[in-house]
């Protein structure tokens, strides 16, 4: 909940500055946590006296699928979420069936909320799991020319502060209070739900955005899953919790992300309102780029290269980066890519430095406030196995 009330605040202090860019349209921090109220609303509702709330029947914790692509949308469904009281389950827009029913059976979801693209299917899902359906309300993007810094709606900004004074008032949503389920990537069985509670989430945006320098000035190109921890905290919560703008392509697209780099920094040496400063992928997203970069004719590349040279900070994740791949990027851009080290259980952990030597091959040091235990004993028997591997080839 801090997360949602610290957004709340910048959204209040930059008016209708946007917040988040998606389709070729702005939104700002207000009219998110305003949509995130309707979908509290929806959550929480009543019909004729009667609570018909997906908490009602259960008290707080009720478990809610979000399905949508990145998006306004989506935000305003976690966030929409978190105000009811609920715990919110990211569903894989790319799950097959039988994954997503195993998803939704094993979080004991109550209610699955949507995007329009998304009902045919999903209402068809949910029925089979005797679970609730709604679809997620439209954001109202900001209108055309208006003034960044113009206020919004008082009648907005009215509702949602009483929406959270009574949250406080009632302190119905605790720090150690379940927020978030994460699903496991699923390799070595069926996937597993992680727990996340706020205030492991407040601590987790708070510590990424000390570590790697957030700020308000930041805009974010996000263009990862948004049911991982990488696509979820790392471009997301920890960027809008800064205050920074996050702008979302609705898939990776070689193309897309290069042009959105040239647009941000002309060759002439100016730099767009809207520049792209940050961005953060997998390796095969940065091995995708070079191959796309290799294609281009010279003068294409000069661009390129000099527009993401530009950028304040890229870094990569997910998986190990080859050492080819980081020498190459950097002779081409001339980013270092930060590397660092996490899991869907407990986010991030380690890092290489924001300033400073980036080892290769290594993901660095503990994040502030983080502490990590060398186990010997563990480290001697992985040394051996993999020996004996080597030795007997079992």
């Amino acid at each position: 909940m801090e997360v949602v009330r610290e957004v709340y605040k910048h959204g209040s202090a930059h008016g209708a500055r946007a917040a988040i860019r998606a389709d070729q349209k702005s939104y700002s921090l207000v009219q998110l946590i305003s949509s995130a109220l309707d979908v509290h609303n929806i959550l929480c509702r009543k019909h004729d006296g009667k609570d018909s709330s997906v908490n009602g029947a259960k008290g707080c914790g009720a478990r809610i699928g979000i399905v949508a692509k990145p998006s306004p949308e989506f935000v305003a469904g976690i966030f929409g979420t978190w105000l009811s009281g609920g715990v919110a389950v990211p569903l894989a827009l790319s799950y097959p069936e039988v994954e997503l029913l195993h998803v939704m059976n094993d979080s004991d979801i109550s209610m699955v909320l949507s995007t329009k693209e998304h009902h045919g299917i999903m209402e068809s899902i949910s029925t089979k799991c005797s679970t609730r359906y709604s679809l997620l309300p439209t954001v109202e993007s900001i209108p055309p020319k208006i003034d960044a810094q113009e206020p919004l709606s008082s009648v907005v900004t009215s509702s949602v502060s009483s929406l959270m004074a009574e949250i406080d008032t009632l302190k119905k949503i605790k720090g150690d209070d379940p927020a978030l389920i994460l699903y496991t990537s699923g390799t070595t069985g069926k996937p597993k739900g992680v727990v996340h509670t706020h205030e492991g989430i407040l601590s987790q945006v708070q510590i990424l955005t000390e570590a790697w320098g957030y700020q308000s000035e930041d805009q974010f190109l996000h263009c990862l899953p948004l049911h991982h921890v990488h696509g979820l905290f790392n471009a997301l919560f920890a960027p809008l919790y800064s205050g920074s703008v996050v702008e979302f392509l609705p898939k990776f697209s070689v193309r897309g992300v290069w042009q959105r780099w040239r647009e941000s920094y002309p060759n002439d040496g100016s730099k767009n309102d809207e520049a792209i400063t940050v961005f953060t992928g997998v390796p095969t997203v940065y091995t995708r780029l070079l191959q796309g970069y290799d294609s281009m004719n010279p003068d294409q590349q000069s661009a390129c290269s000099y527009a993401a040279k530009q950028l304040r900070l890229m870094m990569c994740g997910s998986s190990a980066l080859p050492s080819p791949l980081m020498k190459r990027w950097q002779e081409v851009t001339g980013h270092r890519l930060l590397e660092r080290y996490g899991m869907t259980e407990f986010v991030m952990a380690l890092s290489n430095p924001l300033h400073g030597a980036r080892k290769e091959g290594t993901v660095g040091k503990p994040l502030p406030r983080v502490e990590v235990c060398y186990d010997s004993i563990v480290v001697r028997n992985i040394v051996k196995l993999i020996y004996s591997v080597l030795l007997h080839g079992i």
